[in-house]
């Protein structure tokens, strides 16, 4: 494996620009997504892919009332986004010679095209609870992989300097990648109960139906359990990577996003609590949609840069072994 890539040019410059727009567009098109589902505006645009007949992208403005201000603008930054992950995978191919790169821009096109289609779907099969959650899924899917292309194109990643071998226990690595999966699963269990309109089957808080346990009378019920104990669970996963990381001087360059992270789990859980004494009110169902992509955003973030930039020291297995080291030291 090359440990140094070309020179990084003012090509190299303006692909990694135009990258840090694509991923960071698609986080506010995720937020946009949820903007559309608060609103109850799913269904303001009956057709696909024309809008009520006519060309998308030559609607008239004046005829942008009520519901179809959020599903058509929806629909027209999604294009944006599409457009743009065009300009990138070819930029990729043509000025870039990693190939994993290459393959990554290339699956990230085939994501947002199939996004598109399913988004269409929900509209045509009128809001499908599966097609509506796997549209919302493959969206988070989508922003990792724009977020991976942004970093992967920067300068300081384009250095190519090998890993720093760290005094860092590897069990740090491996709960940064559980992170990573359990943010998934939180986000998806929110994604069911967002899309089976189960958000107020438990309609007080900190208590669930006034119980510390709620009984189970309904899929909804449990459903909504089970984010609220997924949001203490991912909480408490932030907040130890975030501190035994902290507490390491050597691991800086995870120190800002591990922070971050940490700062934006708080406030996600926060917004839930807030989603549920508004009774779902349009603006905080909102920022929580948001705030789960940039919380996702921000545990992928410090995952990848622990791989990319450090290598961690194995665990002793037992006491032999830390015996064995003690005498070689």
């Amino acid at each position: 494996m090359k440990t140094h890539l070309p020179p990084f040019t003012r090509s190299h410059r303006w692909l990694h620009r135009i990258a840090a727009i694509l991923a960071v567009g698609t986080i506010l098109l995720i937020a946009k997504g949820g903007l559309v589902h608060s609103a109850g505006a799913g269904l303001s645009v009956p057709d696909w892919p024309t809008t009520y007949g006519e060309n998308m992208f030559t609607y008239p403005v004046e005829k942008w009332t009520g519901g179809i201000v959020y599903e058509h603008g929806h629909r027209l930054i999604a294009s944006g986004i599409g457009v743009l992950m065009i300009v990138v995978t070819v930029w990729v191919w043509m000025k870039d010679d990693r190939r994993w790169l290459k393959w990554l821009s290339t699956t990230a096109l085939l994501a947002v095209i199939i996004q598109g289609v399913l988004g269409g779907l929900t509209v045509l099969m009128r809001l499908p609870t599966a097609v509506s959650v796997s549209h919302g899924m493959l969206a988070q899917f989508f922003m990792l992989m724009t977020v991976l292309i942004a970093a992967a194109t920067s300068p300081r990643w384009r250095k190519g300097v090998p890993p720093i071998a760290v005094d860092a226990r590897r069990g740090l690595q491996r709960l940064l990648q559980a992170t990573v999966i359990f943010t998934f699963v939180q986000i998806l269990l929110g994604a069911i109960t967002r899309h089976t309109y189960s958000g107020m089957a438990i309609a007080d808080f900190p208590l669930n139906n006034g119980q510390i346990i709620p009984a189970f009378t309904s899929f909804g019920v449990a459903i909504q359990f089970a984010h609220r104990v997924g949001a203490v669970i991912l909480t408490a996963m932030i907040f130890t990577q975030g501190i035994r990381i902290l507490r390491q001087r050597a691991l800086s360059k995870l120190r800002l996003p591990a922070a971050a992270a940490i700062g934006m789990v708080t406030i996600q859980f926060m917004l839930g609590a807030t989603v549920i004494w508004t009774r779902e009110a349009i603006v905080p169902n909102t920022f929580h949609v948001l705030g789960g992509a940039l919380t996702f955003t921000l545990v992928f973030l410090t995952y990848v840069r622990s791989v990319r930039y450090y290598r961690f020291a194995c665990e002793p297995q037992n006491e032999k072994e830390l015996h064995l080291q003690g005498v070689n030291a």
